[in-house]
């Protein structure tokens, strides 16, 4: 639980001045690394955007991306970039992401291009779940992330 006091946040016993900038530490096995997530993101400071699930059936120009899972998942991200630049956010600021595809298949692509998108070994937290089906039957990905950026 989270106390506000004048100008400091108190979480436990812990406590930390608000400032302009997010201290951010990423723990990564290699294996993680290769896979693109970190097993944890600590960050201190800054402000907690907290985004609801992203998905794309169409590009912005409004092809079909009906059955391109790739394509679904880069507009994804792409929706993702631009909801986080409208608080004055970027993909870099993800701390945290959940994200829901409906093959099993798919995982090892969604990784690579999951990589072209977070570089410099900050790979957020993150959770890759297959599941049956998602709200539309064309959706083939689904993205909930959090973002930490800076106040």
């Amino acid at each position: 639980m989270f106390y506000k006091l004048k100008s400091y946040f108190f979480c436990n016993l812990h406590f930390f001045e608000e400032s302009d900038k997010v201290k951010r530490i990423n723990l990564s096995s290699e294996y993680e690394k290769s896979r693109s997530y970190s097993s944890a993101v600590v960050s201190e400071g800054g402000r907690t955007i907290w985004l609801a699930g992203h998905f794309a059936t169409e590009e912005t120009t409004g092809k079909s991306l009906i059955g391109d899972f790739d394509g679904q998942v880069r507009s994804v991200f792409h929706k993702l970039s631009v909801t986080l630049a409208q608080v004055d956010a970027s993909l870099s600021d993800i701390v945290s992401m959940t994200c829901f595809i409906t093959d099993v298949t798919n995982n090892i692509r969604f990784v690579e291009i999951r990589k072209e998108f977070f570089q410099n070994d900050k790979f957020p937290a993150s959770a890759l779940v297959t599941v049956s089906a998602l709200n539309r039957p064309e959706m083939l990905i689904e993205i909930q992330a959090v973002a930490v950026s800076k106040s």
